[in-house]
């Protein structure tokens, strides 16, 4: 039988220097999102123990909780390659999202819930907080461990579905936890002017199988704003994550996106549009329908989908 996870005081303790760790290796300083790290048992948002424990360099498998508190992913569906991300890159990512109280905030890709509870800490009891999880077994540890993370608010409406389709009202933060090539539509129409969309844009890597029914993709993370004259954006780290868009992307704008990488630059990204890029040979990537150029957005022109 399942040992039962410890209870959340036995890691109390440890969490406060774990957060600053992670911050530290994320090179950001942000008080709120420290604290924020520091109040969320990380136990609490995995199946039963014994966890596989990805080091970087070797798998442990162990009922210690202690373990968990380094900056190492732990399995959560392994089969599927999902796990529980990197603390310091999310740390770091959520740090530049900046969230601000009583924002609405929807996380796509959610997982179990564990870094939906950190920015749900962050945007208080008036936020607004959507998860959003296709894998039903986690979204089931999700609906479990948000209301004891959070016992003053703000409550999570947790969604097991497909986070392509949210939100389906306006967000003023838009948190993508899985790599794709191209972002959603519904993540930039529906994003309310002044929110951040954050994404990992990533092209595949390894290829599948008759035992491997995933692929892990390799990129950049991707930080939109929605500002008056259009989408602002600019590349954060490098990353890796599970591919979540092999069948949504047409196969031309997927090898453009993985020329592009190939070349890099991606650094001087400073705007997404929409459509057709005006300019290509101003654009890091121009897809069929949308790119990411190294001017700062132009004023908005009718029609123009912004």
């Amino acid at each position: 039988m399942p040992t039962r996870t410890p209870p959340r005081d036995v890691t109390a303790p440890l969490r406060p220097a774990y957060a600053r760790a992670m911050l530290d290796r994320a090179g950001v300083d942000d008080p709120a999102v420290e604290r924020a790290f520091a109040a969320v048992a990380r136990e609490e948002f995995l199946l039963a123990p014994p966890w596989a424990v990805y080091t970087g360099t070797t798998i442990e498998h162990t009922g210690d909780p202690v373990a968990l508190y380094r900056d190492v992913l732990v399995a959560l569906a392994p089969d599927r390659g999902v796990n529980n991300g990197s603390p310091s890159l999310h740390a770091g990512w959520i740090a530049a999202l900046g969230v601000r109280p009583g924002e609405r905030i929807v996380h796509i890709g959610a997982g179990t819930g564990y870094y939906t509870a950190i920015l749900a800490l962050l945007a208080g009891p008036e936020g607004r907080v959507t998860a959003v999880e296709i894998d039903p077994d986690l979204t089931a540890v999700a609906r479990r461990a948000l209301p004891a993370a959070l016992p003053d608010g703000p409550p999570v409406e947790v969604i097991a579905g497909d986070g392509g389709q949210w939100p389906q009202s306006e967000a003023d933060v838009i948190y993508v936890s899985y790599g794709i090539a191209a972002p959603s539509p519904p993540w930039l129409d529906r994003l309310a002017d002044g929110g951040r969309l954050l994404f990992p844009l990533c092209t595949p890597r390894g290829a599948l199988s008759a035992t491997r029914h995933w692929q892990g993709a390799e990129g950049v993370g991707i930080l939109v704003e929605r500002t008056g004259c259009g989408f602002a954006a600019r590349s954060l780290d490098r990353c890796s994550f599970v591919y979540g868009d092999a069948a949504a992307v047409p196969s031309l704008d997927r090898a453009l996106l993985d020329q592009a990488f190939r070349r890099g630059g991606w650094g001087r990204v400073r705007s997404l549009v929409r459509g057709a890029a005006a300019d290509p040979t101003r654009c890091w990537y121009a897809g069929s329908d949308w790119g990411l150029c190294y001017d700062p957005p132009a004023p908005r022109v009718a029609g123009d989908g912004a």
